[in-house]
């Protein structure tokens, strides 16, 4: 296994190659996301302050042009929220409750309430769950947060894989993408598992059926891990390219469900054969290779998503040796 000695190492080359990445808002997102797990929270409030540079009149953050997302935004919500409390700076103690209002009055949603995806489209994609839902939970407004988790599942989890379809078209009332796609069930794992750590005390019986649910998609994923720790683009289609980032992806949800007590200990050697598989795609200037390849991700070859991830496996395992 990489020693602790590499993984800083490592942790700091992917770092910098984050940050010298050109970056769309959910990638600034889960960007400050990772500086923040990795505590190094002055780079995640320069981050979130960069966000806030580029947030729209309607409140959502790291916009380039008024067609993006409409959850994407909100992935910086939390280091966002964080940097506000730290500092005390109202503007961005204001920001993040613009942002906030965007998703609970403002933004296209279907008649349940469930969120949109995309500006152009009402389409509903697994994405969601890591760009909404942890943010919601973290600024307090959990009932929502779980209506959000509970509108995606209800189009796009398919309990007979165990897994995520990546996109539902709700005009048509079906899946306009039921591809799994590795990445999209690997926003899914992570983001269930911000969202666990952020309910309270009170909402146990909230948290264990979350955690369940969590339980579930991982053997749904694990059920097709190869025998070198990586996982395929399509996850139950062997044709389709060898990617990296799940592997990060569903490590970093293992270490923090082990840290948090609601996965069984069995799952810690499955998380480590990925991260030892992960650390061999790392190259000597520190990208992450064989990840969904920006900006298509159609392709394998590097993002700031899969730099980000690796950097929070990292923080994850290191959090978990630490416990």
């Amino acid at each position: 296994m990489p020693s602790e000695k590499r993984e800083q190492t490592a942790v700091e080359r992917a770092s910098r190659v984050l940050l010298s990445m050109q970056r769309f808002s959910w990638e600034q997102g889960v960007a400050a996301q990772a500086f923040l797990e990795l505590g190094d929270m002055h780079t995640a409030t320069l981050l979130a302050r960069e966000a806030v540079q580029r947030q729209g009149a309607d409140g959502r953050l790291a916009i380039m042009h008024q067609g993006e997302s409409i959850t994407d935004p909100a992935a910086t919500g939390e280091a966002l929220l964080q940097a506000a409390r730290l500092t005390g700076d109202a503007y961005l103690k204001i920001a993040a409750q613009k942002m906030l209002v965007y998703l609970l009055e403002d933004a296209p949603r279907a008649p349940d309430g469930t969120l949109y995806h995309t500006i152009a489209a009402p389409e509903i994609w697994v994405d969601s769950l890591y760009m909404a839902p942890p943010f919601l939970a973290v600024a307090g407004e959990t009932g929502e947060a779980l209506r959000q988790v509970r509108g995606i599942q209800e189009r796009l989890w398919q309990a007979d894989h165990k897994l995520y379809a990546h996109t539902w078209d709700e005009a048509e009332g079906a899946l306009k993408r039921a591809d799994h796609w590795g990445v999209g069930n690997g926003w899914a794992a992570a983001g269930l598992v911000r969202v666990i750590q952020a309910l309270p005390d009170e909402m146990a019986t909230e948290r264990e059926s979350l955690a369940g649910h969590v339980q579930e998609l991982l053997e749904g994923c694990l059920a097709h891990q190869r025998l070198d720790g990586l996982f395929h683009n399509l996850v139950d289609q062997p044709d389709t390219f060898v990617e990296t980032n799940l592997a990060q992806m569903l490590a970093y949800t293992i270490y923090r469900s082990l840290a948090g007590g609601w996965l069984p200990a069995a799952y810690r050697e499955r998380a480590d054969r990925m991260r030892a598989a992960v650390h061999s795609q790392v190259d000597e200037a520190g990208y992450v290779r064989g990840v969904c390849g920006a900006p298509g991700f159609d392709h394998p070859g590097t993002a700031p998503e899969g730099q980000a991830f690796f950097m929070l496996m990292e923080a994850a395992w290191r959090d978990l040796e630490h416990h």
